[in-house]
């Protein structure tokens, strides 16, 4: 096997593997909040406590996979060429 052909099947499961996970899980957890939806701070005592929202989740501890926004942006501009 060739390492141009082997390169080229290695990056065909990967896409395929990663259309998979963003057709099951669509959204993954905030990478600025970990999931949580908020910043974790420390009081004086070095105790954890719950901080500010977090901004670029809104809250929600989650976000949109890169893979599903770009299928989104495509199921959008081809159902908006297609209608009369």
């Amino acid at each position: 096997m060739t390492p141009a052909f082997a390169a080229s099947v290695l990056l065909l499961l990967f896409t395929l593997g990663y259309s998979g996970l963003c057709a099951v899980s669509p959204f993954g957890n905030c990478r600025k909040c970990n999931g949580w939806g908020f910043a974790m701070k420390t009081d004086r005592k070095g105790r954890m406590k719950r901080g500010k929202d977090c901004r670029r989740c809104k809250a929600t501890g989650k976000r949109i996979r890169v893979g599903r926004h770009l299928y989104n942006l495509w199921a959008r501009t081809y159902r908006a060429g297609t209608t009369d």
